[in-house]
């Protein structure tokens, strides 16, 4: 069974990898792993919270900064336990890999942390946001599925990383927001 599965997960990644390219996301994708493309966002949301929520905003930073924390902390430590070979690094693929980045890193590929750290950040802004619309918040997993699939076009990451990346940050996420929408919450002191 985990043979099969690997042998898919492989396939899937030469797919993203190798045929579904294009020029145009040859020269965008890339960017998108990048702290100063997705940071703003972030910083955006850090002024909306304190602006409109007050203290309550300083607690959403608070708890935001925690969920990235956990999810960085908790995917390195798998990484480490499980020692999955990136695909830029696996001296049997790395021939055929295309890599779109400057640097391959020398960590595990399982579990992806952009993928962990966006959708625990995602699942988190959903859940807090989702008072103000639900359509907008759901676009954080947008967000976060963007970053991750990034991952493995660039070729650091293979499809089952992003995806174990995923499903630990939405955990991550639902246990830190659900901690701060039963304790705090933002939507009692909405500025008009």
């Amino acid at each position: 069974m985990l043979e099969k599965l690997l042998r898919l997960d492989l396939k899937l990644f030469f797919r993203i990898n190798n045929q579904w390219q294009h020029p145009v996301l040859d020269a965008i994708v890339p960017w998108l792993r990048e702290p100063f493309v997705w940071a703003p966002l972030y910083l955006f949301l850090g002024l909306f919270v304190t602006i409109n929520y007050k203290w309550r905003g300083f607690w959403w930073i608070a708890f935001f900064l925690i969920t990235f924390g956990l999810g960085d902390q908790i995917s390195l430590y798998i990484k480490e336990a499980v020692g999955r070979i990136r695909p830029c690094r696996d001296p049997l693929l790395q021939h055929y890999v295309r890599v779109l980045v400057v640097y391959c890193p020398g960590s595990g590929s399982f579990t992806s942390s952009h993928a962990t750290n966006h959708f625990a950040l995602g699942t988190f802004c959903f859940l807090t946001f989702r008072h103000i619309s639900k359509w907008y918040a759901s676009l954080f997993f947008i967000w976060a599925f963007m970053i991750s699939y990034a991952q493995v076009y660039v070729g650091v990451h293979y499809p089952l990383d992003v995806a174990g990346g995923a499903v630990l940050g939405i955990f991550i996420g639902l246990l830190s927001g659900g901690f701060f929408q039963r304790r705090i919450r933002l939507e009692h002191e909405l500025t008009p």
